[in-house]
Formats: structure tokens, C-alpha cells, sequence
């Protein structure tokens, strides 16, 4: 058996890691498994399943600098207890660089970094990330990537120019997303949103999402359509900041927060409209997620139109006017037929029961290249 240490934040319901587990789902589990290096000390949504599917998650000291050596040690114990690995994949931007040079110094031959973001957030930890990614080159010695404007972000014009890196799709299980009247009209039987325009979003409540500016569009989309309710799943540090400004603007019956569901799939049937308004995106699951349900999708011009699988799916400037973005989701609720899009999807190349098995053909080529 070929197991592979995947390095990331933690294994919550996010984007990267739900791609991670749609990939670790259709494996041939009794030829590779998948381990987690996680970096956190938090547990994550995922944790339950992957170790009943056989998996490990190592929780590390975590990437503070000051507790670097601290992680050289604990992670030179892991190598040592768990001899069996040969290939290490790190996923948590520059970050994962950690992971990769303690693999290095611990003569693990296989060190992958994958590029899943097309900007490094600019917070307090900016200057710790530019020079992980300056250490980067060093420390890996393959490219992968979900996307051209994450490669470009992590590898470089040069890179991208001679295509020296892989192109890894973030596939989805696109059976648990074509629409589904049936699924449609009980949830929004469930959550009172018969005869409604249900604009939805999906995404952690993070500065990068942009929740702000999603809640200033919704406004002006309330002020012209008295039956539109904007949807909002997912959680995280800024969702309080967020209710109190959908309270200040006096929305709070037209916005639903539903949470981190495990039902997430099932919630684009109910939506009429899909919305990311992201600061960066590097190529977002969501949406293929929302493209594969024929969705009306509205992206910011942030995200890379690699994204763009449906001739009705429209990018928007964030400098635009709330009122340009309105005035598109108001236009874009007139789409009521949805069909089958399974074939689109896959000929897209977004299919993980296809994509799955070319990414094993890909880890077996490695472990017999360098064994």
C-alpha cells in the first residue's frame, strides 16, 4: 500500500480539503491511503470519516516560526514511526513549506506543493509567507495545481510558459450535483422559501469571500425584488461581524445563515442564483459545485475564468457598483429551467470518478520512479 502525507490547515469543511476528500473517497483504498499532517490543533469536520476510512491525522506544534524546530522534531518522529512514506503533498499555500523541507532533511523522495491560491492573503503573517515562498523551489521538487492563475501565483511565469507543472482539477462526485426537483422543493419547503428568488452562497466567512460587499449587493437586490432571501452556508471567524451588519441593515428576515451542513450539495437545488464575490480565488470548488446543478453563476472578476464552464456564468468587476451587481443577479433569476449537466462536467474534466484514477496512475508512477 502507497500512503501519502498530505499537509494542510486542518480538515474542516473548506474548499481544499473538501477537495482533498472527494479525491481520497474514489481511491482504491486498499492501494493508497491518504494521511493527514494537520496544523492545527482544532479538531476538523472530516476527521471522523478519514479515520474510518483508514487514514491517520497527525496534529503538528503548528507553523508558528518561533516553534519551528519544535516541528523539525515532532515531524522527524513521524518520519521515523512511519517509514512507509515516500511521497509528501503540501497544500496549505506557502506555508506548506514546513512540510516540505522537514521531508527533505528526512530523505523523503517525493515532495509535491500544490498551488490552490492565485493571491497570498496580505494579513499579519504576510512577511512569514513570502519567504516560505522563497524557500519553496528548494524544498519541492513537483508542481502541482487546480488551476494557470495558481501556478503562475506559486511557480512563476517561467513554469507556466513551459508548462513544467501538473494540472490537478478540483473534480467533484457530479452525480451529488445535478440538480434534483425533489431535493429543491423540500428544502425550501423546509426553510420557508416557497415562492422565493434564493440567491446562494457558499464559502467560509473569511475576509477573502467577501461577505461585506455580498451583503451591501444583497440590499439594493431586497430594495428591487420583495422576494428575494439570500442564502449564506458555512462558518467561520467573521460570521458575527456579518449577522450584526445583516441586523444593522435590518435584512434579518431576508437572510438565512444555515451553517457548515453536511448536506451542502443538496442546498444548490434550492437556489436560484449562485454568487462569489471573492478578493481571490485560485479555481473554487464551489463553483464547479453550483456550475454542475446549472446554476446562474455570478463571479467576481478576482477569480480566474478558468472557472467558467456555463455560457450564462458572468464575471463582475468588484469596483463596479452594488447596484450593476443587483440589477445581474435580479436579471439572472428569470432562469428557471435547470438540466443534467454530468456530460459538461466531465468532458470539463471535473468528474472524480475519471479524475481519481489518473491522479493514482500519477502517485504509482512516482513511488516506482523513486523507490
Amino acid at each position: 500500500m502507497i500512503r501519502i502525507l498530505h499537509s494542510v490547515s486542518n480538515m474542516d469543511r473548506a474548499g481544499i480539503e473538501t477537495m482533498l476528500m472527494n479525491y481520497y473517497r474514489h481511491m482504491d483504498r486498499d492501494k493508497f491511503q491518504f494521511d493527514l499532517l494537520s496544523n492545527k490543533e482544532k479538531p476538523g469536520a472530516y476527521d471522523k470519516e478519514i479515520l474510518q476510512m483508514g487514514g491517520k491525522i497527525f496534529h503538528t506544534p503548528g507553523l508558528n516560526p518561533i516553534k519551528y524546530f519544535k516541528y523539525l522534531k515532532y515531524m522527524k518522529e513521524v518520519f521515523k514511526k512511519n517509514g512507509e512514506y515516500r511521497i509528501v503533498e503540501a497544500h496549505n499555500g506557502a506555508l506548506g513549506v514546513y512540510a516540505l523541507h522537514a521531508a527533505k532533511v528526512n530523505n523523503v523522495p517525493v515532495r509535491i506543493f500544490h498551488a490552490h491560491g492565485a493571491s497570498i492573503t496580505k494579513d499579519w503573517k504576510l512577511p512569514i509567507k513570502l519567504v516560505c515562498k522563497a524557500m519553496l523551489p528548494a524544498n519541492m521538487n513537483y508542481h502541482f495545481s487546480c488551476g494557470i492563475a495558481a501556478a503562475r501565483c506559486y511557480f512563476g511565469d517561467k513554469v507556466v510558459r513551459q508548462k513544467d507543472y501538473e494540472l490537478i482539477p478540483n473534480a467533484i462526485d457530479v452525480k451529488e450535483f445535478v440538480f434534483n426537483e425533489d431535493i429543491r422543493k423540500n428544502l425550501r419547503s423546509q426553510y420557508n422559501l416557497d415562492g422565493k428568488n434564493v440567491l446562494g452562497h457558499v464559502g467560509r466567512f473569511m475576509k477573502q469571500k467577501n461577505h461585506t460587499f455580498l451583503i451591501d449587493v444583497f440590499e439594493r437586490v431586497a430594495q428591487k425584488d420583495k422576494d428575494a432571501v439570500l442564502v449564506l452556508l458555512g462558518d467561520g471567524e467573521l460570521m458575527d461581524e456579518i449577522r450584526k451588519k445583516v441586523n444593522d441593515k435590518k435584512l434579518d428576515d431576508r437572510v438565512v445563515f444555515v451553517g457548515n451542513v453536511a448536506n451542502a450539495n443538496e442546498w444548490y437545488n434550492a437556489f436560484d442564483v449562485f454568487v462569489l464575490p471573492s478578493i481571490w480565488e485560485g479555481l473554487p470548488v464551489v463553483g464547479v459545485e453550483a456550475q454542475a446543478n446549472d446554476l446562474p453563476c455570478i463571479f467576481s472578476d478576482c477569480i480566474t475564468r478558468e472557472i467558467e464552464l456555463l455560457e450564462k456564468t458572468k464575471f463582475i468587476s468588484l469596483d463596479t457598483d452594488v447596484t450593476v451587481w443587483a440589477d445581474e443577479i435580479i436579471d439572472k433569476f428569470k432562469y428557471t429551467n435547470r438540466k443534467n449537466n454530468m456530460s459538461l462536467i466531465t468532458d470539463k474534466n471535473y468528474n472524480i470518478e475519471i479524475e481519481s484514477k489518473k491522479l493514482q496512475e500519477r502517485y504509482l508512477q512516482l513511488y516506482k520512479e523513486k523507490k
